[in-house]
């Protein structure tokens, strides 16, 4: 049928050409079809042939010549396309000999008018010179417009580490002051690696241990608004101690200890009534303040199980687990002005919270471990680099077009650009046309467990939010790169449970990693003020 269609197709223009008169007479036959052709005679040349420097433009031989016999006879397909082809390049020959015609007519023209003429160029010689330059001059220009924007965005890099640049150099001058002043530092043997830095080293080995109270001093986000509605309850556990979220009788968020204060029945087996979470052993009932208030069959003690402060912001609810007075303001986590919520996911994962962070700061591992996913396809840089500024856990890769920041205390926020469905092309997120935002929040539920909540947003494809069931395929990719991950990681924690340092040899591009780390030492140790701080 192709060949048909071809044959069709071919034969159809070419009896409307004046030089080759061509009728067509469909004869239907079983089977198939015919092709009734009359290949018809031609005009005689116009003007003689002439040498000129046009003449290898014409030199094409007359094909009338080597054309098949097929007058007045049914044609098969082949035969027809034959036809066709012979009948393609008469019209070509044809053309050939009109624009010599003309080429002739014009340089006699020429010869009459102006016999001066000859020694000039053309107007038409003029014309084409012309159109070759604009041409060269319109690419001249693009070229200029893609310069201009490796500039800005060149400029735009310079500005991120000016900050990094200036706190370097003074802190290399003052080393090599203090170096100076030292003993024997004088002498032209001295190496020159005395002068440098010793690589800071850091030692996350053996099991996990408790987690330090002050890491506790922070307020924590643990489950989003949509996921906890009236009369259900969320258990979720929270430095190694169980807790249960649900609504009051005001329609606010609270979380008290999952575990009764009569027998230490697990509450989120219960139910919720009337704002009251309600223990399923013998009917005892507590508000989001933890006051129990109901006590079936028996007298009213005055009875109180420990809860924590909570707080509703920006589709998310907070608790504050540490015994210091917590703050009045929350960070916000919301994307990007423009961005639009499409997938709100929470997991479960074997991995002790610390290194899970570790790995979600850490993009130079995409190219080898996402091979099946988002990164299918990715090169291999000579040279991967996060760029930030010189007090900061915050930064943009290069080469790839990615933002991440950590938020303290176990938050991972990141915008990618993407110009194009699922690949990177090596430019800053400010020339991307679409973007990416995800959210990724490590929850320390205990000393091998963690609680992630992820959430992803698009500035592009508003529509596939009303998809039916579109969440349970963003779920399923959010899986399938998360089992790459754990893989990995899970190994990373048995060996470092037996004795194995996670973190030997930091490199460049493992320095967002080694900041949050050195940042949560400080922590534990009760630094003031704590590096890497933004200003306040």
């Amino acid at each position: 049928m192709t060949a048909i269609a071809a044959a069709v197709a071919l034969s159809l223009p070419i009896s409307l050409c004046n030089s080759c008169r061509v009728s067509k007479k469909f004869q239907g036959v079983k089977g198939g079809f015919g092709v009734f052709a009359v290949l018809g005679e031609a005009n005689s040349l116009g003007p003689s042939d002439k040498k000129s420097p046009w003449s290898t433009l014409f030199d094409v031989e007359d094909p009338r010549s080597k054309a098949p016999q097929c007058k007045g006879r049914f044609l098969d397909v082949y035969q027809a396309l034959e036809l066709a082809r012979y009948d393609i390049e008469y019209c070509d020959w044809r053309a050939r000999q009109d624009l010599r015609t003309i080429v002739l007519l014009h340089e006699k023209v020429v010869e009459v008018l102006n016999p001066l003429a000859r020694e000039y160029k053309s107007i038409g010689t003029m014309k084409k010179e012309l159109a070759e330059l604009q041409g060269e001059l319109a690419q001249a220009h693009k070229q200029v417009h893609i310069s201009e924007a490796r500039v800005s965005a060149a400029l735009d890099k310079l500005a991120y580490m000016e900050e990094l640049v200036n706190g370097k150099l003074l802190e290399d001058r003052t080393k090599m002051e203090s170096s100076i002043a030292a003993p024997y530092s004088s002498t032209s043997t001295q190496s020159l690696d005395t002068m440098k830095r010793p690589r800071k080293s850091l030692d996350v080995s053996g099991p996990v241990q408790p987690y330090h109270p002050r890491l506790k001093n922070f307020w924590y986000p643990i489950a989003f608004s949509t996921d906890l509605k009236d009369e259900t309850m969320i258990p979720i556990d929270c430095f190694e101690e169980p807790w249960v979220l649900f609504r009051g009788k005001d329609g606010k968020p609270g979380c008290v200890l999952n575990t009764c204060a009569h027998r230490a029945c697990p509450l989120h087996l219960g139910s919720v009534n009337e704002g009251r979470i309600q223990c399923p052993y013998h009917g005892w009932e507590y508000t989001t303040d933890g006051k129990c208030e109901k006590m079936p069959s028996t007298r009213l003690l005055n009875v109180k199980i420990k809860s924590l402060p909570c707080l509703e912001q920006e589709g998310m609810i907070w608790i504050w687990p540490g015994d210091d007075p917590p703050t009045t303001t929350l960070p916000s986590l919301q994307p990007p002005s423009g961005f639009v919520i499409h997938a709100e996911i929470v997991m479960e994962l074997p991995v002790e919270h610390g290194l899970l962070l570790d790995n979600l700061l850490d993009l130079a591992h995409a190219p080898f471990t996402h091979t099946s996913t988002f990164a299918k396809g990715w090169t291999v840089p000579s040279l991967v680099k996060i760029l930030t500024p010189a007090s900061g856990l915050q930064g943009y890769w290069d080469p790839y077009p990615i933002d991440m920041e950590f938020q303290p205390p176990c938050m991972v926020l990141s915008t990618i650009g993407i110009s194009k469905p699922g690949k990177l092309e090596g430019q800053s997120t400010k020339e991307c046309a679409t973007h990416l935002h995800q959210l990724h929040v490590c929850l320390p539920s205990s000393r091998n467990k963690t609680r992630l909540l992820y959430r992803m947003s698009l500035d592009f494809a508003p529509l596939l939010k009303h998809i039916p069931f579109m969440h349970y395929l963003w779920r399923h990719f959010a899986e399938q790169v998360l089992n790459e991950d754990l893989r990995l990681v899970i190994g990373q924690q048995e060996r470092m449970i037996n004795g194995a340092n996670v973190w030997n040899w930091p490199v460049a591009y493992d320095k967002l990693g080694v900041r949050y780390r050195l940042w949560r030492d400080a922590v534990e140790r009760g630094s003031k003020p704590l590096p890497f701080s933004k200003p306040m």
